[in-house]
């Protein structure tokens, strides 16, 4: 099931994770939000034997030396200098379209979760959480019965769909599916409102696409992909029954088609300011007037709410005029298919067969599907996850780590405060607002101080699709309930055990769930050279968020206003748009004419320049005014850049890496892991970088943001 809220971009990660039924608001540190051992899978265990393997892997002081190339220079391929024979060494895993870093620690937090949920009991009456997480896991797990249902759990939910009379019974739908299966042309969530942050309000964002992202349709390079959809499409519809079913495809492509043309770009739609347009509904009825705006917001549930904050403003009209002028049978074939993709990956093989040969393998390159115990987690966590994450952190977060973690992030204030005094091209009233907003920075670390309760959640032996249906709602219930009331500032928006990061421009706040903290991020007993370079570079990277193109809107209360003067942001824009060229200068082999989107990524990359410089100067404010050791021939500025290029390590097949630069704000790790230092002085000189290497950038052309 996907996520009904993905609806703002007040939140701001490292990685695009596999955010739970609530995190897909946030945009995250590692490649794909959707990503994935160096580990071996029984250093899951969390036992002496498990740190044992993760000490051995990364070395006596943190860092892998046998995954380095050392014939090659620095200057001229600095990712493979750092991770070379890594790369020679490594194959990505047949059950992933990308390895690397990120991927090491999700097998491990995800093979933790596994040891935890299959000691769960669904009986368990003193643990009523545990009980439903077990019983859950085990309807996934319970293949036999999947495949007896075969496709009735499917046919049952589009028997409505099929009884829609009017365009109005779709609008319906449209709003009935918020949680649960299915999908809507527009998407609605409740959020921090970016201009009253003690508030919770309602959302509504551009919606509808099946690929994702518009560029997918409209773009020429990628017409395999249209083709391929649309019998994907075609396949799906005719499993679940639908009559005429390619005849049906051919109008639900064109249909979208219509839709991605109405749609901003990414880039349009990371602009704060523009996409916060507050309307009654009245006004939204008289401005897209194609569309059954009262049925969708009652069925939606989200008719107590007087206005709504609508993102992309000047598409609503052209993608309700889209509904307004799609026959009845095309939106309720559109409606059915978008019903059916929801719910084939739970679904009997035959439909799980499907929705992996095209979501997975074609799209992303990955040869082979996951293990079902993998899967099964996935779905399980999505549904619980803190009730999981309790157990998790208990078991695996030891306490040194977050006082480690306290002294790193207030280091990393410290050289920040810093940088902004030092910067020549800021003036003294934007420095005094940025001091502000950088004194009112909270930090949260490894997990939550009160866990959610799911007493209210029914989970029911022998009904796997009903049981996650609820969940969705659940979760949903749970966030248009609270429209219009106090926001709670305790809340996270990961579990502990995500592989990520994230900055919270509305609460000005930077989290950071336990599981990213362990090697080769963070380890309390490694050379703080490298622990500064890999989780300081991740901190840097989240606090610098705050200040990036989009952040820098929000003043320390997390208000959503313009506190810049108008000298100041011209300097800021134009080192970054500066930045986003280098970037945009990047080619990748078997993908002509396919790039990174400078502006759609800016963000990122200046929280990558930005975590890089601040974490440089926080590693040397930790030596006290000593020197660092050297280490295995090593100087300390060396291990730090060397920390950051390994957390950097990747591999990607061919489609994923297209699918990343087509409908991801992060760059790719190969370019992460370079490009922030070719802006780096320090760099230069602690690996004699010069003139003539392919690398080196000369000090005129190197980006001076922080």
């Amino acid at each position: 099931m996907k996520s009904k809220f993905a609806v703002l971009v007040s939140l701001i990660a490292i990685a695009a994770a596999a955010p739970a039924t609530a995190q897909d608001l946030h945009a995250c540190i590692d490649e794909a939000c959707t990503l994935e051992s160096i580990l071996p899978q029984d250093a899951a265990s969390g036992t002496p034997a498990a740190d044992a393997a993760a000490a051995t892997r990364y070395g006596r002081w943190g860092f892998d030396l046998a995954g380095m190339d050392k014939s090659v220079k620095p200057g001229n391929d600095w990712f493979d200098y750092v991770n070379g024979s890594w790369v020679k060494t490594t194959q990505i895993p047949a059950d992933r379209s990308s390895y690397g870093a990120f991927a090491v620690l999700r097998d491990l937090s995800e093979a933790r979760m596994r040891t935890l949920v299959e000691g769960y009991k669904p009986g368990d009456a003193a643990n009523p959480d545990r009980a439903k997480v077990a019983t859950l896991y085990q309807g996934f797990m319970d293949e036999a019965a999947i495949e007896r249902a075969d496709a009735a759990p499917l046919l049952q939910r589009l028997a409505p769909v099929k009884a829609a009379t009017t365009k109005d019974d779709v609008a319906v739908l449209m709003g009935k599916s918020m949680g649960g299966f299915g999908a809507s042309f527009f998407g609605p969530g409740v959020n921090d409102d970016a201009k009253q942050p003690d508030v919770y309000a309602l959302y509504l964002r551009q919606s509808g696409l099946g690929l994702g992202d518009r560029d997918l349709y409209l773009d020429p390079k990628f017409a395999p992909q249209v083709v391929r959809y649309q019998a994907y499409v075609a396949q799906m519809l005719g499993m679940a029954n639908w009559p005429n079913a390619q005849a049906a495809a051919a109008k639900i492509v064109a249909l979208e088609t219509r839709i991605a043309q109405a749609h901003w770009t990414r880039a349009q739609s990371r602009d704060r300011d523009k996409t916060y347009n507050p309307m009654t509904l009245a006004q939204l009825q008289a401005q897209a007037p194609g569309f059954p705006w009262a049925k969708f917001w009652t069925a939606a549930g989200i008719d107590k709410a007087n206005r709504a904050i609508v993102a992309q403003n000047t598409a609503f009209p052209k993608i309700a005029e889209v509904f307004a002028t799609t026959d009845l049978d095309t939106l309720k074939a559109w409606q059915a298919f978008r019903t059916a993709d929801d719910i084939a990956p739970m679904l009997s093989k035959r439909f799980v067969d499907a929705n992996f040969d095209f979501r997975s393998k074609f799209l992303n390159g990955q040869p082979q599907q996951r293990d079902r115990w993998k899967r099964g987690i996935g779905v399980t966590e999505r549904a619980l996850g803190e009730a999981i994450g309790r157990d998790y952190v208990a078991l695996y977060f030891p306490p040194a780590s977050k006082t480690k973690m306290d002294e790193l992030v207030g280091n990393l204030r410290i050289a920040l405060r810093g940088r902004i005094d030092g910067l020549p091209w800021m003036g003294a009233a934007t420095k005094q607002e940025a001091q502000a907003k950088l004194a009112n920075f909270s930090v949260k670390v490894g997990y939550p101080d009160k866990w959610r309760d799911y007493s209210a959640l029914q989970i029911t032996p022998g009904d796997l699709i009903g049981n996650v249906e609820r969940a969705g709602r659940f979760e949903w219930d749970y966030r248009r309930n609270r429209m219009g009331g106090p926001v709670d500032k305790a809340e996270w928006g990961m579990t502990p055990q995500t592989v990520n990061a994230y900055y919270n421009s509305v609460k000005n706040e930077i989290v950071f769930p336990a599981a990213i903290l362990q090697p080769p991020f963070f380890d309390p007993d490694a050379d703080p050279a490298v622990n500064y370079g890999g989780i300081g570079g991740v901190i840097g990277h989240e606090i610098s968020h705050g200040f990036d193109d989009q952040g820098r809107k929000s003043d320390g209360k997390g208000v959503l206003r313009d506190w810049w003067t108008a000298q100041d942001a011209a300097k800021f824009e134009a080192q970054a748009v500066k930045l986003g060229a280098q970037y945009e200068a990047y080619t990748f082999e078997g993908l002509p004419g396919v790039k990174i989107n400078g502006r759609a990524s800016m963000g990122e990359n200046i929280g990558d320049l930005g975590g890089v410089l601040i974490s440089l100067d926080a590693y040397h404010t930790s030596l006290g005014g000593k020197p660092a050791p050297v280490l295995d021939g090593y100087s300390g500025d060396q291990r730090f850049f060397l920390g950051w290029g390994q957390v950097w390590r990747t591999l990607f097949r061919t489609e994923a890496l297209r699918q990343q630069l087509v409908s991801d704000p992060h760059s790719p790790g190969q370019i992460r892991a370079i490009n922030p230092l070719r802006n780096v002085d320090a760099w230069y000189k602690a690996f004699d970088v010069k003139p003539g290497d392919a690398q080196y950038l000369a000090p005129a052309d190197r980006v001076r943001i922080w």
